[in-house]
C-alpha cells in the first residue's frame, strides 16, 4: 500500500461540505471515496486538510489517501480526473511518506474571501463572491484586522458553542487588498475554528459599514463569546486556497 498526497480543486456550490456525512452523501469526501474505491476495487478512505463548509469552494484543497496502485502516480491523477465531475478537479498527485497525512501534518492553511464591491450584482461572481452594496471603509478595515494577528483565544469567532477543545489560534498575516471590484481578504493561520474566517469577515463587514470601531476588536476577543463578533458572511465568497507543510514563512511566497 502506498500513500499519495493529492491536491484538489473544486466548486463547492452543490456539495454540503468536504467532510462525510450520515444524512447525506453529497459531500466531496463521499464523492472522492467512491470514485478511488471503484479505482482500488477495495474500500478506500481519504483525509482533507481542512473540512471546508457546504458553498465553500477551494482552489488547494490537499487530500491524502492509501492505495495498493501498479502504475505510476501520473496515471493514478489521469485516473482520478476521468471519475471525476466537472465542478472537480484533481491538480497534482505524488506518492508522500508512509505517514502523512494531509490534515495531521499541515503547518498552515490560507483562506481567502472574496468580498463584491461593485453597484451592479455580479453576475459572473454570484457563486464566488459575497455583494456588500454599502461602500466600505477599507482602511478602518485594515486597521481592525491588526488586532486579529498573532496567538488568540478565538472563542467570540466560532459558531460551535459546544467547543470543547482549546479555541486558541494563531493567525500569521491578514491582507486585504482591493482588484477591480472585488475587496479580498486573505488569512493564514496554523488552524481555524468552525466558521471562523467567516465570522471574521463579517465583523471586519461590519466596520468597514461603520457599525463598529476598529478599537472594538480587542474587547470582541476578549469576551470569548460568539455573540459579541459580527454575523457569519456566506459560504459562498470563501475559498480555500493553499495548505503548507514547512513552517509558514519558510520559502513561502507571501499573499
Amino acid at each position: 500500500m502506498k500513500t499519495y498526497k493529492m491536491v484538489l480543486c473544486y466548486d463547492g456550490s452543490r456539495y454540503n461540505g468536504w467532510q462525510k456525512q450520515g444524512n447525506t452523501d453529497n459531500t466531496l469526501q463521499e464523492k472522492l471515496e467512491k470514485i478511488l474505491t471503484e479505482i482500488a476495487g477495495v474500500e478506500t478512505e481519504i483525509a482533507g486538510s481542512g473540512r471546508t463548509d457546504a458553498g465553500t469552494h477551494a482552489k488547494g484543497q490537499v487530500a491524502s489517501f492509501r492505495m495498493d496502485w501498479k502504475r505510476t502516480a501520473a496515471e493514478l491523477l489521469t485516473e482520478i480526473n476521468g471519475w471525476l465531475p466537472e465542478d472537480v478537479g484533481a491538480l497534482s498527485l505524488e506518492e508522500a511518506e508512509p505517514r502523512f497525512h494531509a490534515r495531521l501534518n499541515a503547518k498552515a492553511k490560507r483562506y481567502v474571501y472574496t468580498i463584491w464591491t461593485g453597484e451592479m450584482p455580479p453576475v459572473f461572481w454570484r457563486k464566488y463572491s459575497f455583494w456588500c452594496k454599502d461602500k466600505l471603509d477599507v482602511e478602518a478595515m485594515k486597521e481592525a484586522a491588526f488586532a486579529f494577528v498573532g496567538t488568540h483565544d478565538f472563542k467570540s469567532f466560532c459558531a460551535n458553542k459546544r467547543m470543547k477543545k482549546s479555541t486558541v489560534r494563531t493567525i500569521y498575516d491578514i491582507n486585504i487588498k482591493q482588484k477591480e471590484q472585488r475587496l479580498v481578504l486573505s488569512f493564514t493561520g496554523n488552524g481555524f475554528l468552525y466558521q471562523m474566517v467567516r465570522i471574521l469577515t463579517g465583523t471586519l463587514i461590519e466596520v468597514g459599514e461603520g457599525k463598529r470601531s476598529p478599537m472594538e476588536m480587542e474587547e470582541i476577543l476578549a469576551a470569548e463569546n460568539r455573540e459579541a463578533a459580527g454575523f457569519t458572511a456566506p459560504s459562498r465568497g470563501l475559498m480555500l486556497d493553499e495548505v503548507f507543510y514547512e513552517p509558514y514563512g519558510k520559502g513561502t511566497e507571501m499573499p
